[in-house]
C-alpha cells in the first residue's frame, strides 16, 4: 500500500519535529542520516506544493482579468 503524500502543514510540523530533536540532541548518529534524508525530502515535497500553488493563483488571476 503506498504511503499518503503528508498536507504541506504536516510536513512542516514534522520538519519542525525533526530539527528540534537535532538541536536538542535527542537522534543519535544512526537516526541522524535517515532523519536529515527525511527533511531533504520533505523540503521538496513542501516546494513543489508552494510552485503549483502560485501557478493555480497566476491561472485564477489571469482568468479574473480575461
Amino acid at each position: 500500500m503506498a504511503t499518503k503524500k503528508p498536507s504541506y502543514q504536516e510536513a512542516v510540523n514534522e520538519i519542525d519535529e525533526i530539527l528540534a530533536k537535532i538541536e536538542n540532541e535527542e537522534l543519535d548518529v544512526d537516526e541522524l542520516s535517515a532523519q536529515v534524508k527525511r527533511v531533504s525530502s520533505l523540503i521538496k515535497l513542501c516546494k513543489d506544493k508552494l510552485h503549483k500553488t502560485e501557478e493555480e493563483v497566476e491561472d485564477i488571476l489571469k482568468e479574473m482579468e480575461e
